[in-house]
């Protein structure tokens, strides 16, 4: 037990990473079962405005009123998805000397 829980963290960090990752970007149960948008989770939300926004890229129109539209609605879309990963992206650092750990266990040296 001494010895094989120490050798294990970096297995175990890599499958809290993964289960995070995954739990945090877990959207379709709540497009199963929620109807109320009010509780809809952030993952569900980003969906619809990607959705939105590819509906809104099907009708062409070339007026300079709606390519200026388009363009902050592009910016808001992106501004979104980078603050919807900063909780996933300010986890890797803290897990990451797990990563190192188990690469320089496996490693030969000689």
């Amino acid at each position: 037990m001494y010895i094989v829980l120490p050798l294990s963290s970096p297995v175990i960090a890599v499958m809290v990473l993964f289960y995070s990752v995954g739990h945090w970007n877990a959207y379709f149960k709540a497009l199963i079962y929620l109807q109320d948008q009010d509780k809809f989770p952030l993952q569900l939300i980003l969906r619809q405005i990607l959705i939105q926004n590819q509906t809104d890229d099907m009708i062409k129109t070339t007026s300079e009123s709606f390519l200026a539209q388009q363009l902050s609605v592009e910016g808001l879309k992106y501004a979104v998805l980078i603050v919807a990963n900063l909780p996933m992206l300010m986890l890797y650092p803290f897990l990451q000397r797990y990563f190192v750990k188990g690469v320089m266990i496996g490693s030969h040296k000689g």
